[in-house]
């Protein structure tokens, strides 16, 4: 059955949507060889035009990745244009990759969705989520949202179980089975901009941002010309692309509220409220720069302003988005 009757499907059965059920599931987990299609390292291709990236050119797609000890070293995240990371329930955090520059074969471990994912995407033209499902109270508003919803439900042919990984951690999605493409970063309608550093700034070589039960610290390599990832205390890695080393990372602080949905235990989801300002921290070139963030609707990008009130440039490269709740 082709997308968009798919879709059409999944509009018109209302019992479908109610049967539909993805729990959040706790399990253990043993090692696991890499994927045998996921060995083939990618890399983010620079903007073609470093100033901007304000014209759309397609759809973006995005998947929700597992984020856990359990679930690491994940796959695919080497390719990703920008990387987002967000508090979940319990404490600990989630990632979301998006990919417009290029495909990588496999991106996993692949999770579900959450409330405020809905908002963050509402910056791109209709992109694809791949996601391993949801609440099923927020069902309906994945599929009434101005996206491409592509989990198993939907496209179970781009998924598949690896083995030597229990579940939940062990499901896979294979880019190239869904209808999406690689678009280009003109998709990536972020309000990001590149090119030089700013005046000024402080020298850091280390940055870690804390969840309550989840933290994230990225340590200047200019070997690497970037800031190589460490999670929860341990040196990231992938499985088909080293250890990333993004050339630029941000810290955007950000209110961070309860959901009106909650985890199979009872735990309240946070709410991450990316639309409105605040302040932001862009690590970049071995120095760290104050900033400040504004997204005055959910249909637009978000612009950081440097200290000096000029427009904050990032670099060339990979971006990761640490949400970070903002002192109240």
């Amino acid at each position: 059955m082709g997308h968009r009757a798919r879709r059409r499907r999944a509009a018109l059965s209302a019992a479908l949507v109610a049967v539909t059920l993805t729990a959040s599931l706790t399990a253990g987990c043993t090692r696991h060889r890499p994927p045998d299609d996921a060995r083939t390292p990618h890399r983010p291709t620079a903007p073609t035009s470093p100033d901007t990236l304000a014209s759309a050119a397609g759809s973006p797609l995005a998947v929700k990745i597992d984020n856990v000890s359990a679930a690491r070293p994940q796959t695919g995240l080497g390719a990703a244009d920008i990387v987002y990371a967000e508090q979940v329930e319990g404490g600990l955090s989630r990632l979301m990759a998006v990919y417009a520059g290029s495909l990588p074969k496999a991106v996993g471990p692949v999770r579900s969705a959450r409330e405020s994912d809905l908002e963050l995407l509402r910056q791109f033209d209709e992109p694809t989520l791949a996601f391993s499902g949801a609440q099923r109270a927020l069902l309906p508003l994945i599929r009434q949202a101005p996206l491409h919803a592509e989990s198993p439900d939907e496209a179970a042919d781009a998924y598949y179980r690896a083995p030597g990984r229990a579940a939940p951690h062990n499901l896979y999605l294979r880019p190239a089975r869904l209808p999406a493409t690689a678009p280009g970063r003109g998709a990536l309608t972020t309000g990001f901009h590149y090119g030089p550093a700013p005046s000024g700034g402080t020298p850091e070589t280390s940055r870690t941002v804390r969840y309550p039960a989840a933290r994230f610290t990225f340590t200047w390599s200019a070997q690497r010309g970037g800031w190589l990832v460490s999670m929860d205390g341990t040196p990231t890695t992938t499985t088909d692309g080293g250890r990333p080393a993004p050339p630029t990372v941000v810290v955007q602080y950000v209110k961070v509220r309860s959901s009106g949905y909650h985890d199979v235990l009872g735990n309240r989801t946070p709410y991450t409220e990316t639309v409105g300002s605040g302040k932001a921290e862009v690590l970049r070139d071995g120095r760290s720069f104050d900033a400040t963030w504004s997204r005055p609707s959910a249909a637009g990008g978000t612009a950081f302003t440097a200290a000096d009130g000029r427009r904050m440039n990032f670099a060339e490269g990979q971006v990761w988005v640490v949400f970070a709740a903002a002192s109240s």
